[in-house]
């Protein structure tokens, strides 16, 4: 077989006429390191699209299992999709590489996220929690063990990811075993920023999307990783794309806090008056209660906001007030009428039967109107990610209004802020406008909350 692990992956690169990058290279030595058992712990932090998984978890398990006759390879990933997915590139770059390897699939093999290599060597791939009981590793790799943000910003789900690699993934590996660890960054507390504050002995490839002082691989600042794949000018639109906390977590593997103020309110143009838009909703926050003595309920927003020609988000109206139910009904229905059929409505739904009954009994004096309904089913601050990502963008104004400093004080203080009812109407308007939208606007791009 081959002797390196890094001229292994040059051959097998050159077959499909391609060849390992300046970083792949840098990753490729350390996954050697871990392969000779110079280091057992590798925590590879990467931006997406860097090629890390076809190296770490599809080439590196094909060549490892084929070096040692007995190796047993557990490879997890967040879904047992992706596992699969995985499992399948491991098990083909083995077929197609048996003379190189000196070695291909056992006959009795079928499956492609578990198998086994002519030598006795195998390989068994899993999503997170998934059924593990009874196997042994020699190599533990983890690569995207996180789904999405909304599992990113949930102290449960951070728990429970945690959970499974102590007390039973871990448990599966034997003495002198490795583990690595592929992921980009999301959160503070994520599995790397975790493991990597709890446990000693990780070591740590950390390689950002746009260089800073100090880079592992010499470059200077602001070079970013692959231009050949993806140049300054496309990492400055990602950039902008995806916003300044995403870009921060997942390019630039640097998470900020998660209570770290989410809204750019110095990046929000203030228009002297409303221009023409494509495309309008008024999204609502609603609540149902009056104020009373050592009482200080939420209030009810509707929060009216257009996209111009050039994808600017304009809000052009902020209605808010405290009232019952019978009060909130009717002031829905006095802001449609003085809006216009033209404007879809976006209410938020309870969850159960009594939701299903609410949106009904509204939607009875909206007949004429476009009512989006939808439950709130994500946390706050992921809801209001893509509001914020829009911020970040400078693709967000409002209409000089006596309206515009309450509604600036509530962004510039979230998530922290005693209200933040404002907040909520503005994020179900951003998202209603983002899935209403049949062409959406060059900058309402929201791929960036679930991969």
């Amino acid at each position: 077989m081959a002797n390196g692990f890094l001229e292994f992956s040059r051959q097998v690169m050159a077959e499909r006429n391609l060849k390992p990058a300046g970083h792949h290279e840098y990753l490729i030595s350390r996954l050697q390191d871990v392969a000779d058992g110079r280091c057992d712990r590798l925590m590879v932090q990467m931006p997406p699209g860097s090629a890390k998984s076809t190296y770490g978890s599809v080439l590196f398990p094909a060549w490892f299992m084929a070096r040692s006759d007995k190796a047993q390879v557990i490879a997890v990933a967040h879904t047992a999709s992706l596992a699969g997915y995985f499992g399948l590139g491991v098990r083909r770059v083995v077929e197609g590489h048996a003379g190189l390897l000196g070695m291909g699939i056992a006959k009795e093999s079928k499956a492609a996220s578990r198998f086994t290599l002519e030598g006795g060597a195998e390989y068994f791939a899993t999503g997170v929690r998934g059924p593990i009981t009874g196997r042994r590793a020699d190599l533990i790799l983890i690569d995207d063990p996180v789904k999405s943000w909304a599992d990113a910003e949930s102290q449960v789900a951070r728990d429970a990811l945690y959970d499974w690699y102590r007390g039973e993934l871990s448990a599966r590996l034997k003495p002198g075993g490795r583990v690595v660890l592929i992921m980009t960054r999301w959160h503070e507390d994520d599995l790397a920023g975790r493991l990597h504050g709890a446990e000693a002995g990780w070591e740590c490839l950390r390689l950002p999307a746009v260089a800073e002082a100090g880079d592992a691989l010499g470059r200077p600042p602001g070079e970013v990783l692959w231009p050949e794949w993806q140049d300054a000018a496309a990492v400055a639109r990602r950039r902008l794309e995806v916003g300044e906390r995403a870009f921060a977590a997942m390019y630039q593997q640097a998470p900020r806090p998660p209570d770290a103020a989410l809204f750019r309110t110095e990046r929000v143009q203030i228009l002297p008056e409303a221009p023409a838009v494509r495309h309008c909703v008024r999204g609502w926050d609603l609540a149902a209660s009056l104020p009373a003595a050592g009482r200080r309920p939420d209030y009810t927003v509707g929060l009216k906001l257009g996209v111009t020609a050039d994808n600017v988000m304009v809000v052009l109206d902020v209605v808010r007030f405290q009232g019952t139910p019978g009060q909130v009904e009717a002031r829905i229905q006095e802001t449609a009428r003085k809006d216009g059929t033209g404007v879809i409505v976006a209410l938020p739904q309870d969850p159960g039967q009594a939701g299903v009954a609410q949106i009904a009994m509204l939607s009875r004096g909206l007949a004429g109107y476009k009512i989006v309904s939808s439950p709130e089913r994500e946390a706050k601050v992921v809801r209001a990610m893509p509001a914020a990502t829009q911020m970040d963008a400078g693709s967000v104004a409002l209409v000089v209004a006596p309206w515009n400093d309450a509604l600036l004080a509530e962004l510039k203080a979230f998530p922290h802020s005693m209200k933040d009812d404002q907040v909520d109407a503005l994020s179900r308007a951003v998202n209603t406008l983002a899935g209403c939208t049949a062409q959406p606007a060059r900058r309402l791009n929201m791929s960036f909350l679930s991969r």
